[in-house]
């Protein structure tokens, strides 16, 4: 059927751009043999559409570890965390297809009241796919437990702590000398530790001005979600001036976290001073560290009332601290987008990622991206 056959090139071609996102070396020639191969299988047998995928799409070791979890955070939609990075050790391959994949062109998610529902060319499958300026508030609705699933997805870094690891690359002593008192004092058991693996710092900042009124709603429902993920996560909005808005938005509700943010940013809906803004940020908030090590995500189109030249100065300030600076903008979403305004073209240089933010699955490219973000810029 011609429309199950552009469902699946539009997924393995996005998926490609997830892969070049998170750092794999995904061109057009190689998205060709992936569809290719996916026609000589069974597209209801897991296995085989995962190998089929990995075959293709990966071309060095080292490179599967982030193929698992974009193939986890994209296909079976699946809240995944990195595996610890110390361990040397890829995720298996059978823990990667775990989750049953029924279908490339259809998926499984949940509604407001938790009941499966089919994604392929359903009403679902549509939302995902329609642009946050269009939505109306029922829609918005329907998308909250998606947008909570999507904000599971946190960076992840190597803590200082060690725990027990069979695949470790540290031996523990205290264990391995406690476990040969069973053998005489004959270490034949041994014992290893792995850095510990948590969630990195992660500081969002959404522009609330007139020009990005369209996806207000849809940013501050995706805020609340990020900030309801877990502990390290603050979030702020800006126009003319920075507001801090991680309190207003740790409450259960997002309507009222919706409104009480809409209370606290006095120049909602005003104009735009990036610059100024991230001067503030990092005069206020980089002097007590907290972007320090941390991904810091800025939701903006870019459009700077200002002198373009302060925006570069404080990206430059920014990426310095930050482990990584992530710059999403809805108005990428269009095919004939171009960075022409001169804000977005003074913070380009100093951002690791650039990626759209219009719609349900661009958010979901950005959990993928963050899942497995390493830094890019120099220090």
């Amino acid at each position: 059927m011609p429309e199950r056959g552009d469902a699946i090139v539009r997924h393995v071609v996005t998926f490609g751009r997830v892969l070049r996102e998170v750092g794999l070396e995904v061109g057009p020639g190689r998205t060709i043999d992936a569809l290719r191969a996916l026609d000589a299988v069974d597209l209801t047998r897991q296995e085989d559409v995962y190998f089929s995928l990995r075959q293709t799409l990966v071309s060095r070791h080292d490179e599967l570890d982030l193929f698992d979890r974009a193939f986890l955070a994209w296909f079976l939609r699946a809240p995944v965390m990195p595996p610890a990075r110390s361990s040397g050790v890829t995720q298996p391959a059978a823990r990667a297809v775990a989750v049953p994949v029924d279908r490339l062109e259809e998926g499984a998610d949940e509604q407001a009241d938790g009941d499966p529902i089919e994604l392929g060319a359903s009403a679902h499958e549509l939302l995902r796919e329609k642009d946050f300026a269009e939505m109306t508030p029922e829609e918005f609705r329907r998308i909250r437990r998606l947008m909570q699933a999507i904000a599971r997805l946190r960076p992840r870094r190597s803590s200082r702590r060690r725990q027990a690891d069979p695949r470790g690359n540290l031996i523990d002593m205290r264990r391995l000398v406690r476990r040969s008192l069973r053998t005489g004092g004959e270490p034949l058991e041994r014992a290893y530790r792995s850095r510990k693996e948590v969630p990195r710092k992660l500081v969002v900042l959404c522009d609330v001005s007139g020009s990005m009124d369209a996806y207000s709603r849809a940013l501050l429902l995706f805020l609340h979600a990020v900030v309801g993920s877990g502990r390290g996560v603050e979030a702020f909005a800006f126009g003319t001036r920075l507001s801090r808005l991680t309190p207003d938005l740790a409450t259960r509700d997002p309507e009222t976290a919706i409104d009480r943010c809409t209370e606290a940013v006095v120049d909602w809906g005003a104009g735009t001073r990036i610059g100024a803004s991230l001067k503030q940020f990092n005069d206020v908030y980089g002097r007590r560290a907290l972007t320090r090590g941390a991904v810091v995500v800025i939701v903006s189109d870019g459009w700077e009332r200002d002198d373009p030249d302060l925006v570069g100065r404080e990206m430059a300030r920014l990426a310095r601290a930050a482990y990584a600076v992530v710059w999403v903008n809805p108005l990428k979403g269009n095919p004939e987008y171009q960075p022409l305004a001169g804000g977005m073209r003074a913070a380009l240089p100093f951002v690791d990622r650039f990626l759209p933010g219009h719609n349900l699955r661009s958010l979901e490219e950005l959990a993928a991206v963050l899942a497995g973000i390493e830094r890019r810029h120099a220090a």
